[in-house]
């Protein structure tokens, strides 16, 4: 039957996705060891983070963020106005009552929130993350199994190729300067598809050894939609003339010339 060819619905589950919060006004809530976590995942992602809190309850680590002026800090506990101008709230604090209080005001606000350790009292989840440049692969268990969560990202980070990172670095420079070269929205087609070939062409270390020099060679074949070996661009640097060598069709597998 016709239904059989699409993916059946698994409800309980959660939208993953990546908050671009940038700019963002961030309250959190507690400045201990489960703060301090959070308050890193949301500097990492460069928002601006409040932190509410008696300095008598910061952890070192965020005693360091508030003496580093990585955060605002408000040196009392939690009053409403706090909400004032917040577009997410993070609440890590050991005062349950308290705790559902600022999640009910936050839902009067309809300001997402979450509330530590009480996944009934959350919009939204944290993950376990693994992080290398721009590479981020979160794993969520819902909020239940936390640890879990942890164990899983550990043994997937283990099978990544190494240097993962740099390579996606490297194709997102190359992504920037082909823009540069094809900037009309009707060259997007082309664009995607060949960088879709030169993804393919490279291993990870040949995509990490890619110098400024060999991006501006490979861009040279853009044009003719082809994609070169690395031996080309190697011999470039010596300035090879294109018309003279072969290149690598990432489309068919072998080499044809230029």
């Amino acid at each position: 039957m016709a239904e059989n060819k699409f993916p059946e619905v698994q409800g309980g589950g959660s939208l993953i996705v990546a908050w671009q919060i940038k700019g963002k006004h961030v309250l959190v809530v507690g400045g201990g060891e489960v703060a301090a976590g959070r308050i890193l995942n949301c500097l990492n992602a460069d928002a601006n983070v409040t932190v509410v809190c008696p300095a008598a309850g910061l952890n070192p680590e965020v005693a360091y963020r508030v003496a580093q002026k990585q955060v605002t800090h408000v040196d009392r506990k939690f009053e409403p106005c706090d909400l004032d101008g917040a577009d997410m709230v993070l609440v890590a604090v050991d005062d349950p009552e308290a705790s559902t209080a600022i999640w009910q005001l936050c839902k009067a606000r309809r300001i997402p929130a979450n509330i530590a350790d009480v996944p009934p009292e959350c919009d939204f989840y944290f993950g376990s993350v693994h992080r290398d440049g721009p590479l981020q692969i979160m794993v969520s268990t819902n909020g239940k199994g936390p640890r879990l969560a942890s164990t899983i990202r550990r043994f997937i980070a283990k099978q990544l190729p190494r240097d993962a990172g740099r390579a996606i670095e490297t194709i997102g420079q190359l992504r920037v300067k082909l823009r540069q070269i094809a900037p009309r929205p009707e060259d997007a087609p082309k664009r995607m598809a060949w960088m879709t070939r030169v993804s393919d062409a490279y291993s990870w270390d040949e995509m990490c050894g890619l110098s400024d020099e060999d991006m501006a060679n490979l861009l040279r074949f853009y044009p003719s939609g082809q994609v070169p070996l690395l031996e080309v661009l190697k011999s470039m640097r010596r300035n090879a003339d294109v018309s003279q060598l072969d290149v690598f069709d990432g489309s068919f597998g072998f080499s044809v010339g230029a």
